[in-house]
């Protein structure tokens, strides 16, 4: 039996292509004492994928001849540990690829919750990084304002969602009239601005008369230069990503710091999500109860089959995705 697997041919430079990419079916994988064999049946595609090709960051750097990791869903094939039994389904840090083997205490058991994919959106990461990032970085009080930036995107929609639940105003920043359409319609912002459209400037004022207050941002680059001019004094940017700085080999900062950060005593916080696993269980808990009472809805982009991973994150680096994007390997239990 052959392990099926996606490795990185050559590192990019600039824009990224199936060409950087190369499948390939490998010996299947052998748990030694205390591992665990896992199947993959989820894999996340983030846009961290990306950025781990330009160098170190909060984890090691991907060279060219590794397998692309990423976080998976998987369920335990063979356990040679007392931790994790046959058949249970876990969470862990992942390569593209059918099967793997952990040491049993990384991987983490998972609540019984179905669809399987809640636990890689709203449950998983994208629900834990905007809950996180929004209520302990940012710290928002019902009656402000919120802006987020990649609004349609796997973290930005649940951002603002609970920015709604708590009782902010919410203004959102993504790409085409479509997608602004979609997040005031369907996910229930209440305005929505299109970064594609000139003047991006004089659009934020107008659908923040009253400034920002807590700008969430996981673009970087010119929209958060934009951003940080509207921000209130004692604002608080709570900072997640830079989605528009990793494909390409010419990034962009904002021109206005540490300029504006000073004059109007900004806050800016750099977080990752696993800086806060210690509060997953209140995430969990709030995330729950607001989807129950209808307050966050979850939508989930899910793309089929391993080989399609790197299409599916070529496409997300383009803004084709609305709500988590993530890559079937194989099926539910």
């Amino acid at each position: 039996m052959t392990n099926r697997m996606i490795a990185i041919s050559e590192l990019p430079q600039g824009e990224l292509t199936q060409a950087h990419f190369t499948a390939k079916d490998g010996d299947m994988p052998t748990a030694g004492d205390g591992e665990v064999l896992l199947r993959t049946i989820l894999m996340s595609i983030d846009a961290a994928n990306r950025s781990w090709m330009q160098g170190a960051t909060y984890r090691d750097a991907v060279k060219a001849g590794d397998i692309m990791p990423t976080y998976a869903i998987c369920e335990v094939m063979e356990s040679n540990s007392p931790r994790l039994n046959k058949g249970e389904i876990v969470a862990s840090e992942s390569v593209w690829a059918e099967y793997l083997t952990r040491p049993a205490h990384k991987v983490q058991k998972m609540p019984d919750i179905r669809p399987l994919s809640n636990l890689m959106s709203v449950y998983g990461i994208a629900g834990k990084t905007a809950f996180h990032g929004l209520v302990n970085v940012a710290r928002p009080i019902a009656g402000e304002t919120v802006l987020v930036s990649a609004a349609a995107g796997s973290v930005g929609g649940y951002v603002g969602q609970i920015a709604r639940a708590i009782g902010c105003r919410v203004v959102g920043i993504a790409g085409g009239p479509e997608k602004c359409g979609w997040v005031v319609d369907t996910l229930g912002f209440d305005a929505c601005v299109d970064y594609r459209e000139p003047g991006l400037f004089k659009a934020l004022r107008a659908a923040c008369p009253d400034g920002v207050d807590v700008y969430f941002d996981n673009v970087g680059g010119a929209v958060l230069e934009t951003a940080l001019a509207v921000m209130n004094e004692r604002g608080r940017i709570s900072c997640c990503g830079a989605i528009s700085q990793y494909d390409t080999d010419t990034p962009t900062g904002p021109r206005n710091l540490p300029g504006l950060v000073v004059v109007k005593r900004l806050r800016m916080e750099g977080f990752i999500v696993m800086d806060f696993a210690d509060r997953d269980s209140t995430a969990l808990r709030a995330l729950q109860t607001w989807v129950s009472n209808g307050q966050i809805k979850v939508f989930e982009d899910i793309v089929d089959g391993l080989d399609n991973a790197p299409t599916a994150l070529i496409g997300l680096l383009a803004g084709e995705n609305k709500g988590k994007r993530m890559v079937r390997v194989g099926p539910d239990p």
